[in-house]
C-alpha cells in the first residue's frame, strides 16, 4: 500500500498547529484578562494557574514551523517571506511575555510593569496570530513558486478583523481555564465576563463564516452548492450547539464546561478552516503536493516525528495530571 507522505505530513503539521492554538491560547488568554482583574492576589493565582505548562505548550509552535521548513520548503519560503513583519512581530511578543513572566516574580517593585509588559506580549502576539490567519485566508500572491506580493498585503481589514476575532477568542479560552482553575472571587469575577466574551466570539464566527466566501469564488461554491450544502451543514450546526451548551454551562457554573466548549468552537472553526483551504498549502496556488520535498527527507523526517510525538503528548499529559486541580491564593510559582 502506498502512503500519500505529503498528505500524512500536512495532517501532522494541522494537528500541531491546532495543539499549539488551543494550549497556548488559553494562557494567551490570561494575558489578555490582565487588565479586568486589577487585584494583585487575583492576578497572582491566574499567572499560578498556567505556569507550570504555559512553556511546554509553546512546544507546538516550534513543531509546526520548524516542521514546515523541511517538508514543505516551497510553501516554508512563500509564507514566511508574505508573514514576515507580523511574525516577527509575534516571535518578538512572545520572548517579551515570557520575559515578563518571570520577572514580575523576582521584581516586585516594578510588578506594574511586567504586569502590562505580559499583557502587552499576549494581545500582539494573539493579534498578530490572527492576522496571519486572515492573510493566509484571503490567499498569497504567488508567481513562479515565489512570492510575489507587497510588504503589506498582510495588513488588510479581513486580517484586522481576525486578529481581533482571535484575541477575543484566546481570551475565551483564558477565561473559561480560570473558572475550570480558581475559585472565589476571581471565579465569580470570572463567571461574570464569560457569557459577554462568548458571544463575542460566536458573532465574530458568523461574521468571518459569511466573510470568507465573499473572498474566493472557490470557497463560496464549495460550501454553498449543492450537494456540499447538505453534506457540511453539520458543521455550522454543531457551532450552534456548542455556542448553546457553553451558555448553559456558564449560567449553571459547571466549571469545565466553558473551557470544553470553548474548545469545541475552536475545534469547529479549524474544520470549517480545513474544509474551505483543501488541498491548499498556499492558497489559492500551490497543493500541499506541489510543495512537498523529495520522499526520502518526508520518510526520513516521519521516523524521527513518530518517536518525538508520544514523548511530547506524554509530557504534556503528565504535566496536566500533575497539576491537577483548583489553584489557591498562596500557592503556585514564585
Amino acid at each position: 500500500m502506498t502512503i500519500d507522505l505529503p498528505l500524512v505530513w500536512a495532517v501532522i503539521l494541522l494537528v500541531a498547529v491546532f495543539m499549539y492554538v488551543v494550549m497556548d491560547g488559553f494562557d494567551l488568554g490570561i494575558g489578555i484578562l490582565f487588565p479586568f482583574i486589577r487585584n494583585g492576589d487575583h492576578r497572582d493565582q491566574m499567572m499560578s494557574s498556567i505556569a507550570p505548562v504555559w512553556d511546554g505548550n509553546e512546544t507546538w509552535l516550534i513543531l509546526g514551523g520548524v516542521g514546515l521548513m523541511p517538508v514543505f520548503p516551497v510553501a516554508f519560503s512563500i509564507l514566511f517571506t508574505a508573514f514576515y513583519a507580523p511574525l516577527i512581530a509575534m516571535l518578538l511578543a512572545l520572548v517579551f511575555r515570557g520575559v515578563a513572566f518571570e520577572f514580575r516574580y523576582r521584581d516586585p517593585g516594578h510588578r506594574r510593569y511586567w504586569d502590562a509588559a505580559f499583557t502587552l506580549g499576549s494581545l500582539v502576539a494573539a493579534f498578530m496570530q490572527g492576522m496571519l490567519l486572515g492573510t493566509f485566508i484571503q490567499g498569497i500572491a504567488v508567481e513562479d513558486r515565489a512570492y510575489a506580493g507587497g510588504w503589506f498585503d498582510w495588513l488588510t481589514p479581513f486580517s484586522l478583523f481576525t486578529g481581533a476575532s482571535l484575541a477575543a477568542g484566546y481570551a475565551l479560552l483564558g477565561a473559561g481555564w480560570l473558572a475550570l482553575k480558581t475559585e472565589g472571587a476571581l471565579r465569580e469575577r470570572v463567571y461574570g465576563m464569560l457569557p459577554w466574551l462568548l458571544a463575542l466570539v460566536l458573532v465574530a464566527i458568523v461574521t468571518v463564516s459569511l466573510w470568507t466566501p465573499l473572498l474566493n469564488e472557490e470557497i463560496a461554491r464549495r460550501w454553498f452548492r449543492l450537494p456540499n450544502l447538505f453534506y457540511l451543514s453539520p458543521v455550522p450546526l454543531l457551532v450552534a450547539v456548542a455556542g448553546f451548551l457553553a451558555f448553559r454551562g456558564i449560567r449553571q457554573r459547571r466549571d469545565a464546561q466553558p473551557f470544553l466548549y470553548g474548545l469545541a468552537l475552536f475545534a469547529l472553526s479549524f474544520v470549517g478552516l480545513g474544509i474551505s483551504l483543501y488541498p491548499y498549502i498556499v492558497p489559492p496556488h500551490i497543493t500541499i503536493w506541489e510543495a512537498a520535498s523529495a520522499e526520502s527527507s518526508q520518510v526520513f523526517l516521519l521516523v524521527g516525528t513518530v518517536v518525538l510525538l508520544p514523548l511530547i503528548l506524554g509530557y504534556m499529559f503528565y504535566a496536566y495530571w500533575v497539576f491537577r486541580g483548583k489553584v489557591r491564593a498562596g500557592e503556585g510559582y514564585h
